[in-house]
């Protein structure tokens, strides 16, 4: 894994993995990496969370370990579960090559084998630092859950009842991220370094759709960014991120158009707006107001 000796030289190397970080940004992302502490990333949905981990794994030369949260998440999906069938095949061989004469005991004992252990995400990560390991959307998942990662958070470890712990090697960079549709404890958040992602500036929003998307003129990613700074500013249901910026400049580039104009906002409004009500109230709106931008230079 390469190391860096400032965030400078971090954020110049997520910015070779296609990922513009800003200082603060930067900064969090040196701080984890120098002081092996996880980093918990709060913001709305589609700032560059997700990607900030996925760049971090790239820059650092790591792989990427990825546990996706949702409601109703348990241990058998984020940490571990039996192997249930191998352990019925197992305990037959077994006692058919004992003729009947093994204990309960130690048959017992073979079946919890590490052998027989499926290593789901959090397990996977553990065994196979250094790594990234990015625990994406965490509030999606429900309170409780968040207990099984605290002993992780701290100690990059876990413990399974039939074997004990088991603790990393060397600790795996950790990202948590939340879209805070609820809020996460406070005991999570303590064992991390914390840093909000906001929405980029105009400026550097432009500057991130050129380097997604090399094919896009500098005039049309400027337009881009401007008019999703103005859809921000708009009280909708679910204003637009990075990522639906990006979406609306590949669309209107895949039609042909190389500067945003009134009549192709209209008609690609689905690429940047994912709420009816949204689309509706932007379409009653004046849209040459909404795409005026100064032409680059």
């Amino acid at each position: 894994m390469p190391g860096y000796a400032d965030p400078a030289a971090l954020a110049k190397a997520l910015a070779a993995a296609g990922y513009l970080a800003d200082d603060g940004l930067a900064v969090a992302g040196f701080l984890a990496l120098k002081l092996h502490r996880p980093v918990f990333l709060e913001g709305d949905a589609g700032v560059g969370k997700t990607a900030f981990a996925s760049a971090l794994a790239e820059a650092t030369e790591l792989p990427l370990v990825r546990l996706q949260c949702y409601e109703g998440l348990d241990a058998a999906q984020a940490l571990y579960d039996w192997d249930f069938p191998r352990q019925v095949l197992h305990l037959r061989a077994v006692e058919a090559a004992a003729g009947g004469t093994a204990s309960a005991e130690d048959l017992e004992a073979g079946l919890y084998d590490r052998r027989f252990l499926v290593a789901r995400p959090l397990l996977q990560a553990i065994e196979q630092a250094p790594c990234v390991l990015l625990i994406d959307e965490v509030d999606r998942a429900d309170d409780e859950f968040e207990a099984f990662l605290l002993e992780l958070l701290a100690d990059a470890a876990v413990t399974i009842p039939e074997l004990g712990r088991i603790a990393a090697a060397e600790p795996p960079l950790v990202v948590v991220t939340s879209n805070r549709t609820r809020e996460v404890h406070d005991a999570l958040k303590r064992r991390c370094l914390y840093h909000w992602v906001g929405h980029p500036s105009p400026e550097r929003e432009a500057a991130i759709l050129r380097v997604r998307l090399p094919g896009v003129t500098e005039r049309l990613a400027v337009q881009i960014a401007a008019a999703t700074a103005r859809l921000r500013a708009l009280d909708l249901v679910k204003p637009p991120g990075v990522a639906e910026a990006v979406d609306w400049a590949a669309a209107i580039g895949a039609l042909g158009a190389d500067t945003l104009g009134a009549e192709i906002t209209a008609v690609t409004l689905g690429a940047v707006l994912k709420v009816k009500e949204d689309i509706d109230r932007v379409r009653a709106l004046p849209l040459d107001h909404l795409v005026e931008a100064t032409d680059a230079p």
